[in-house]
């Protein structure tokens, strides 16, 4: 071919795909001018498939997610005013009794109940309580 033959053929590529976007655009345009919203997907539609994964396989999916883990040892409301006046050495009473169990919370859930601990000079949370996923899901209701 020469370079006026490969010139027309690439025109008409370029041509035929603005051609294919001009058309969805307007397919676009009609269907935001005519009030017509799209249907959304039916869930069903991509559950009833071939690819469909086995329980593990679904896990595997979510595994590499992080969140958020966070120990609370208790809470209380103070006023802006009070606030202010804290300095070094200033204790702020909680909820709590001492020795009472920390929550453990994960996104803001709370998933277990801990107690505090010392490993080589590193502070943990010893489990002591595990919250049953029946009775979290309770709780998101």
């Amino acid at each position: 071919m020469n370079d006026e033959t490969e010139n027309l053929d690439v025109s008409a590529d370029d041509a035929a795909a603005e051609d294919a976007w001009a058309a969805a655009l307007a397919e676009q345009e009609e269907s935001e001018t005519e009030g017509v919203e799209a249907e959304p997907a039916q869930l069903d539609e991509f559950a009833a498939g071939p690819a469909q994964l086995s329980g593990e396989e679904n896990l595997e999916v979510i595994l590499d997610i992080p969140v958020t883990i966070s120990m609370e040892i208790g809470r209380t409301k103070i006023s802006i005013r009070n606030l202010l006046q804290l300095n070094q050495g200033s204790v702020v009473e909680l909820d709590r009794l001492a020795g009472e169990p920390m929550d453990v919370l994960v996104n803001g859930t709370l998933i277990a109940h801990g107690e505090v601990v010392v490993v080589n000079e590193k502070f943990g949370i010893r489990l002591t309580d595990v919250i049953s996923a029946q009775e979290r899901i309770k709780k998101l209701k």
